[in-house]
């Protein structure tokens, strides 16, 4: 069995479920028909990801629970094939209710990129790098 290097799920803790997959719907992702009342899962090109309450996900993990504040030292990316995609998809996550945290601009590393913050704070980098080709399936593929 190989464990390392397979990301297969992200879970996100939120604090209003119906809310946070309201949210990710308008941005246009799908929602399995495998979620059910208390989880929501969404298809991805990559890794599912998956909503679930944040004082259960910390339980579940046999953490305190905590009302989150600030940058929480994680963020999550989408990586897309141009710039003008970079700026749609913003611009999309904003109408579906997202708070826009740094409009994309141009960075130091070469490539495009912007974050917008889900209805918990999640951030989520938005970002077009010139050296990283995407796949077919619309992932990165690095050297």
């Amino acid at each position: 069995m190989t464990f390392a290097g397979r990301i297969s799920m992200v879970t996100l803790g939120v604090t209003d479920l119906s809310r946070s997959t309201a949210f990710y719907q308008r941005l246009g992702w799908p929602l399995s028909a495998r979620s059910q009342d208390g989880i929501s899962f969404f298809r991805t090109a990559g890794a599912l990801l998956a909503l679930y309450p944040s004082s259960e996900l910390a339980a579940d993990a046999l953490l305190p629970a905590q009302e989150p504040a600030g940058f929480r030292n994680v963020t999550c990316a989408v990586n897309l094939a141009t710039e003008a995609e970079v700026d749609e998809a913003l611009a999309t996550a904003v109408t579906a209710g997202a708070t826009l945290l740094k409009p994309a601009q141009k960075v130091e590393w070469g490539g495009y990129s912007g974050y917008f913050a889900d209805p918990d704070g999640h951030a989520w980098e938005v970002a077009y790098n010139p050296f990283w080709p995407l796949n077919d399936a619309g992932l990165p593929e690095l050297p």
